[in-house]
């Protein structure tokens, strides 16, 4: 039996879900899906549930500490004032409320989400990351020997594959250039160059501070993609409903894989989990080639934990009901001690 806590559900001023969904209401495309369903389950939980709706105020956030005396922040924001990397500061500003908080803390935040810097941590550690080239604003596009096509070009610190498209596989300098050009000019950040890895595309769910638990190995399936098509996980691939149903996307535990390598690419995720200093919860994004080589593409400290989604069924897996893992999520809160890392 956990004990009752009151949480204060740090929600996008413009995802507050509402208190009682209207008969009908598509919960599954509704904006405010995630927000609701952890909301609604913490509550049948027996938790006293206050959301909040954040903006650019961390005002807000200081006076509910202080009025009710939460016993620990649920923070479901993925920017601060629409800019997606002030997201640390928010859990700076938890830490200095001395307020314990579900998710990563505000170094994890800082390495995962840069991507070239997090590339070369786990590179450090010995762990296979793609070759890569950072390209800044207003600075020459030139791409180095090392890097040989095919490429992948992304934006250096968005996450949910905005920016990411067919196109965002180049073959040759001038459609370099032109989607380098294109990441600064639309997405408005610096672009990373990476080396396209042919292969299968894996995640794996991490659960932890010190001691952590992976989740079954997780595969994006591509059915009836063209034969030309890249197996990307593109910004339709993740958000476009009937994209997903034109091509057979359905994401669902890792079929076929070679013998062992389940076991290998769960070490090599909680490895990266743990050279990126992260803590509470955290998707790892791979790929396997097809000589069986496992490399590390990214980290998301921020992954969706909608009821159903990835992360949610990939537990339910090995038996850790939604209840059970939004609780799970919450002790590792109240457990988690910024000190750890300092």
């Amino acid at each position: 039996m956990s004990i009752k806590l009151r949480i204060l559900a740090l929600v996008h001023r413009h995802l507050v879900p509402p208190e009682t969904v209207p008969e009908g209401t598509d919960l599954v495309s509704a904006p405010w899906r995630t927000e609701y369903d952890v909301i609604s389950t913490l509550r049948t939980l027996g938790h006293e549930v206050r959301p909040l709706g954040v903006h650019d105020d961390l005002g807000d956030i200081r006076r509910a500490s202080e009025e009710w005396k939460p016993h620990i922040a649920f923070n479901l924001l993925e920017a601060f004032d629409d800019i997606q990397i002030f997201d640390q500061n928010v859990v700076s500003h938890l830490e200095l409320l001395k307020l314990p908080y579900t998710g990563c803390n505000p170094r994890g935040l800082l390495l995962a989400r840069d991507k070239s810097l997090s590339k070369k941590l786990l590179a450090y550690h010995r762990i296979a990351v793609p070759e890569f080239e950072v390209f800044r604003s207003g600075r020459p596009i030139r791409r180095p020997k090392r890097l040989a096509f095919p490429l992948i070009v992304k934006s250096l610190t968005q996450e949910a594959s905005i920016g990411i498209s067919q196109a965002s596989v180049v073959e040759s300098d001038e459609k370099l250039k032109e989607r380098v050009a294109f990441i600064h000019q639309s997405i408005g950040t610096a672009a990373i160059v990476e080396q396209y890895i042919e292969g299968r595309e894996l995640y794996v769910g991490i659960l932890g501070n010190q001691t952590l638990q992976s989740l079954p190995v997780w595969e994006l399936f591509f059915t009836n993609m063209p034969p030309d098509a890249k197996r990307i996980a593109t910004d339709r691939v993740k958000w476009s409903v009937k994209y997903q149903k034109k091509y057979g996307i359905e994401s669902g535990l890792a079929r076929d894989l070679p013998e062992g390598a389940s076991d290998r690419i769960q070490h090599v995720c909680k490895r990266a989990y743990r050279a990126l200093e992260l803590s509470g919860f955290a998707r790892i994004d791979l790929r396997l080639d097809p000589n069986g080589n496992v490399w590390v593409l990214e980290a998301n400290p921020n992954p969706q934990i909608a009821k159903g989604e990835d992360f949610a069924a990939s537990a339910d897996k090995i038996g850790v009901s939604y209840e059970s893992l939004l609780q799970r999520i919450v002790n590792l809160g109240m457990r988690w001690q910024p000190e750890s890392v300092a």
